[in-house]
């Protein structure tokens, strides 16, 4: 069992026992998460084929790297990664708790099997789940495949925000939109509104340094950003993170035409997959995505 810092591992080069699952349980975001809102004790497992990414908390219980509000998916690495999670198992003290959540159902199988290598009972139970849209090959194809009325309500807000705005466009801002970014989150009302501390914009400054990800801002041809999306994309898939919008356009429903230009960027890239992430809010659905249930592995040493 490694001490905290190994975070050169070359484990960290494993696929992960889930597909799909974006920068989470890659070393990137598990490192920046780790150097920004970690505590505890770092516990990395590596075996010849396995990866498994933990931590212990003061309690002695363990969990996987990555608090799940910010962590999308868990998921080990490698095609022998219960190996890594059975070292991991095996290696707690007597009593001590596990607890592995956000897994999809691939790594949870995987998680469970390692638990019982190491002798202990366990069975993954459902206790979340992410919302995927599978994207045909164009805009328009995906805009057929969604219900009439749905259709209809996307194409009326595509015209209103450009009558009032001009045509919506998406314009990648990296750092230099952070600040906008902030502001935007800081306007909205309820818990969105302090989300953002001065902390937590500090972590999201430090993601977009990881490969792959992006912030951008939906502009029209003039005035100020309406709204403003943080994601990850790979080759195959868009992982929408974060978003937000300015109040004072609410009226023009940029969250909506932020997420349709986001879709469309997504299939004429060839993009096979929009991951809108956790959470299974009914806009996510009426836009055509699908549950993906999450699975928890817990139990006592």
């Amino acid at each position: 069992m490694s001490a905290a810092g190994e975070w050169s591992s070359p484990g960290f080069g494993l696929p992960p026992a889930a597909p799909l699952t974006g920068p989470f349980p890659r070393r990137a975001f598990l490192e920046t998460w780790w150097r920004h809102r970690g505590g505890g004790e770092a516990l990395i497992v590596e075996t010849t084929e396995g990866l498994a990414a933990a931590r212990r908390l003061p309690d002695g219980s363990v969990e996987f790297m990555g608090e799940p509000d910010l962590t999308d998916y868990h998921s080990p690495l490698g095609t022998r990664a219960e190996e890594a999670v059975a070292e991991l198992v095996a290696g707690l003290q007597t009593g001590a708790g596990f607890r592995f959540d956000s897994l999809p159902e691939e790594a949870a199988a995987v998680v469970a099997a390692g638990v019982r290598l190491a002798g202990v009972a366990a069975r993954p139970r459902p206790h979340a789940a992410t919302v995927i849209l599978d994207l045909p090959g164009s805009h328009r194809d995906y805009l057929e495949s969604l219900g009439g009325k749905e259709r209809h309500e996307l194409r009326r807000k595509r015209r209103r925000f450009a009558a009032a705005r001009g045509p919506g466009r998406l314009v990648a801002a990296g750092r230099e939109g952070l600040p906008v970014f902030t502001a935007m989150h800081r306007a909205a009302s309820g818990d969105k509104g302090t989300f953002l501390t001065a902390d937590m914009e500090g972590f999201f400054a430090a993601l977009l340094e990881i490969e792959g990800a992006r912030l951008d801002l939906l502009v029209g041809d003039g005035g100020p950003p309406a709204a403003a999306a943080f994601g990850f994309e790979e080759a195959a898939a868009y992982y929408l993170y974060n978003s937000a919008y300015d109040p004072g356009a609410a009226s023009l429903s940029p969250g909506a035409v932020l997420v349709d230009l986001l879709v469309q960027e997504a299939a004429e890239a060839g993009r096979a997959r929009f991951d809108f992430l956790k959470g299974e809010e009914a806009y996510k659905l009426r836009l055509g995505g699908r549950a993906r249930p999450l699975f928890v592995v817990e139990g006592t040493r």
